[in-house]
């Protein structure tokens, strides 16, 4: 009862209701000690959802991945559906894009990757990582197309040539 309580209070503060009382709320060890895990990440994420305010795009969508990837998707999603309802910035869409390809959603990933890349045609090590995505999951005539782009833009960084080559070996980019 206390992690669906906890739930619906996180969702409340994403959309911006829970102001009057998470004013108040700090982090402190009364939220974890002698609960279970559940239960101290729930109430820890309620106070870093506090403290990431209002503007924090960059740091509700951390909150949101550890929602999301700790086993409560209802509360990440609505994080992530919050940030992309407005006018996200494409550094945003590009974060929520490598949570769900962490999470191994990659039809819900790509997506958000290709806007982003159209939104941002100069950023090479960009266009290598997402590549680097579609060759890991057996696409490679995009990667390769995504690779090609990656070098006419930044032919001498060695990230972006690192990215490229370690999707041929099936190693993930590192971020």
């Amino acid at each position: 009862m206390k992690i669906q309580i906890a739930a619906g209070a996180a969702i409340l503060f994403v959309a911006g209701i829970g102001a009057g009382y998470s004013a108040k709320m700090q982090p402190s060890s009364a939220m974890y000690r002698g609960k279970d895990a559940k239960e101290a990440a729930q109430g820890l994420l309620q106070a870093a959802l506090v403290q990431a305010g209002k503007n924090g795009s960059w740091e509700r969508i951390g909150a949101g991945r550890v929602y999301y990837l700790g086993g409560f998707k209802a509360e990440g999603q609505a994080i992530f559906d919050a940030v992309l309802s407005g006018k996200p910035e494409d550094s945003d869409i590009y974060r929520i894009a490598r949570i769900y390809e962490e999470a191994g959603e990659w039809d819900k990933a790509r997506p958000l990757f290709d806007r982003y890349l159209a939104a941002n045609p100069g950023e090479g090590k960009d266009f290598a990582e997402v590549g680097s995505y579609y060759l890991l999951r057996g696409d490679r005539a995009t990667a390769e197309k995504l690779f090609d782009r990656a070098f006419e833009i930044e032919r001498d960084d060695p990230w972006t040539t690192e990215r490229i080559a370690g999707a041929y070996l099936g190693v993930q980019p590192m971020k």
